[in-house]
């Protein structure tokens, strides 16, 4: 048996890692990978035995605090020999000087990632509907003096101040990327001064038996600005679609439930280290579940 070999994942190979993450049910969208390979191009990794590639994982820097974990396997057929260790040991190391790391964890893997100095904040859940793309119902439209914005008239700088106030951690590169990819669509939500007051991305997804769509990043100053984007970014795509919600916020799960999603799956966002204190009340829908 070889040794594991681990380099920096080549653009050439996003292909081989987004065909494992698709067989393993992450449901990776359209260029998924390759903006996390922009965000930190040192940041993402692919495991060889010999000439095999077995494996993967993401250990991505945002700044100079804050980075995550993601993107975490190794195929099936080599799993049991360690070697999974040794790509989290190298993940690890890459942000080893940060204040914190965060991770998505399978219930499974919980006490695995405590051992590692990990603490559970909050539980993410999966939701999963088919959406007939037809939807009239924008829940009244919407109140007066915001205005609904797509694409490229989407201000960058407005958008990007509203993330930086609503996540750990400002991410103006990854963010620049997700919303600037040409697959899927983009809205934001205006006011008459140009402020930012919720925005997001539907894009095409793939699923272990097809394909479909995924919502998110979605973020919105309240339930009903958060329904009237999924419900405008669900009128031109019909199929299969999925959103990742945080359990922080405690409105989520209700407007789920009412905009006909069901429960899929749940992980646990955990982190090692201080979390930057921020209100993340406003976040209805995870960009992805591999960088956070």
């Amino acid at each position: 048996m070889g040794s594991l070999q681990i380099y920096e994942l080549e653009s050439d190979q996003i292909p081989i890692v987004t065909d494992w993450s698709r067989r393993e049910g992450f449901a990776p969208g359209l260029g998924d990978i390759e903006i996390y390979r922009h965000t930190d191009r040192q940041g993402l990794w692919i495991a060889w035995l010999d000439r095999e590639p077995i494996g993967c994982i993401a250990g991505v820097r945002y700044n100079l605090d804050y980075g995550f974990i993601g993107l975490y396997l190794v195929v099936p057929h080599q799993r049991g020999h360690g070697y999974g260790k040794q790509l989290w040991k190298h993940a690890l190391d890459h942000l080893a000087d940060l204040t914190c790391i965060g991770l998505e964890a399978a219930p499974a893997r919980i006490l695995d990632y405590a051992g590692w100095g990990f603490e559970s904040s909050s539980m993410t859940t999966r939701w999963s509907c088919f959406n007939k793309g037809e939807l009239d119902d924008l829940w009244g439209g919407l109140p007066p003096g915001l205005q609904v914005v797509e694409g490229s008239d989407v201000p960058s700088e407005a958008v990007q101040l509203y993330d930086a106030q609503r996540e750990p951690s400002p991410r103006p590169h990854f963010l620049a990327d997700w919303l600037g990819h040409q697959s899927g669509q983009v809205l934001a939500l205006l006011d008459e001064n140009g402020n930012c007051h919720g925005f997001g991305r539907i894009r095409p997804c793939l699923l272990q038996d097809g394909e479909g769509w995924r919502i998110g990043p979605l973020l919105a100053d309240s339930p009903g600005l958060a329904a009237y984007l999924i419900r405008k970014l669900q009128q031109r795509h019909p199929g299969a679609l999925l959103i990742d919600t945080p359990g922080f916020n405690s409105a989520a799960k209700e407007l789920m439930l009412t905009l006909g999603f069901r429960a899929e799956s749940e992980t646990m966002r955990m982190y090692r280290g201080g979390l930057p204190e921020v209100d993340l009340t406003d976040v209805f829908a995870l960009a992805c579940l591999e960088l956070g």
